[in-house]
């Protein structure tokens, strides 16, 4: 039987007397993107910090290749091979792509103490850093500033930087936010090809692109997990329909 590269066991983050996320146990496997939707406020965001280490839960279990990697630090869950990307997207605008990428994978150096020797001299960091920019074809920007590129390829950068830290698992939140017809495309097919060697959590807003992309669905209202299934068994839920996507979307 495969094991999950990450589940969670009865998550829970309360912020005063507010469930923010409420005994959420969920699974995601390598080869399969697990998309988590809802209305906004439903904890979502809350869900994925927890699991990237921004924030600690309450209770519960995370278990990443079967180590409690719950109230971790940020960091430190980062080391063991989760990676994220945000919102808003987290570059640093006035350095190249490739400095982006490579400042990343420079990350994953058992020593960052070494303040006399050039970066540039770290041939394994650059070669790291350029197979990730490989990975969502940004390598024939790679000497280009980061304020140069559209917003598509901004977001390409940001998943550059997170695969450049060799994560097991990819936590995506929102990553076609402000895209066009064309670059959505392009990032649709660019997620379909990663998760071949990942573990995917996809927290988004754009339904075709959730149902082109997505091998399961989790539905959450208010801190708790609504319905989770097959993305066939979420369009045909009732109580989905009533509580978040609407008939008519369901049915496009």
């Amino acid at each position: 039987m495969v094991e999950a590269v990450l589940r969670t066991e009865r998550l829970t983050k309360h912020f005063g007397g507010l469930a923010a996320v409420n005994d959420i146990s969920l699974e995601f496997f390598t080869d399969q993107i697990h998309a988590v939707i809802g209305p906004n406020g439903a904890g979502k965001t809350t869900l994925t910090s927890l699991l990237s280490g921004d924030l600690l839960p309450t209770s519960g279990r995370i278990v990443l290749d079967g180590e409690d990697i719950a109230g971790l630090s940020a960091d430190r869950v980062s080391q063991r091979g989760v990676g994220r990307s945000y919102q808003k997207t987290n570059i640093f605008l006035p350095f190249t792509v490739f400095e982006n990428c490579r400042l990343a994978a420079q990350s994953r150096l058992k020593s960052s103490m070494r303040f006399t020797r050039p970066a540039l001299r770290y041939d394994d960091v650059s070669r790291e850093a350029l197979r990730a920019l490989a990975e969502v074809s940004l390598e024939h920007r790679a000497q280009e500033l980061a304020a140069t590129l559209s917003h598509g390829e901004q977001r390409q950068l940001e998943i550059a930087m997170t695969l450049a830290t060799r994560p097991r698992i990819l936590l995506l939140d929102e990553p076609l936010a402000g895209m066009g017809s064309e670059e959505s495309a392009r990032m649709v097919a660019l997620l379909q090809r990663l998760k071949q060697a990942h573990a995917m959590l996809l927290v988004e807003h754009d339904m075709d692109a959730v149902f082109a992309l997505a091998d399961r669905l989790t539905v959450m209202v208010n801190g708790s997990v609504l319905e989770s299934g097959a993305p066939e068994q979420i369009r045909a839920s009732a109580a989905v329909q009533e509580a978040y996507l609407g008939t008519e979307e369901l049915h496009q």
